[in-house]
């Protein structure tokens, strides 16, 4: 009997790398029927639609994530990651919020304003783990 192969979904990711006064924006995940990335740190975004660019994808994103306006700067890298079932592709770019946290929590259980030095106190996605081992 041959064994089935199922091709995992592949999905492009954009991450909103938010920094404010040398601090990142740092945000927790919702409960997720994947426990590898439930209630797991990472840093905001999402996925890219079809047509659509990383600019505009983080626009949406952040919109839709946190009823929130950033601006977005330049892309800072670009991480391939597998998961058990799925596998990504994200790029993250430096962004910058409002002077204020006035985003709202709509898609996060809280958020943490770190320096460089306190990012690994959190436990990341593996993703953003990566992601976070390549800004430095």
């Amino acid at each position: 009997m041959e064994k089935e192969t199922t091709k995992k979904k592949h999905s492009r990711v954009v991450a909103a790398v938010i920094m404010r006064n040398d601090r990142y924006l740092c945000m927790q995940r919702c409960r997720s029927k994947y426990e590898y990335i439930s209630e797991r740190w990472e840093f905001p975004g999402g996925k890219v639609e079809d047509g659509e660019s990383d600019h505009e994808a983080l626009l949406r994103e952040i919109r839709e994530e946190m009823d929130w306006d950033v601006y977005v700067g330049r892309r800072i890298g670009t991480i391939d990651h597998e998961y058990p079932d799925f596998s990504i592709t994200v790029a993250a770019y430096l962004c910058r919020g409002g002077d204020t946290d006035d985003f709202k929590l709509l898609e996060h259980l809280g958020y943490k304003w770190l320096t460089r030095d306190e990012l690994g106190q959190l436990a990341w996605t593996a993703a953003d783990e990566r992601l976070i081992e390549t800004m430095e």
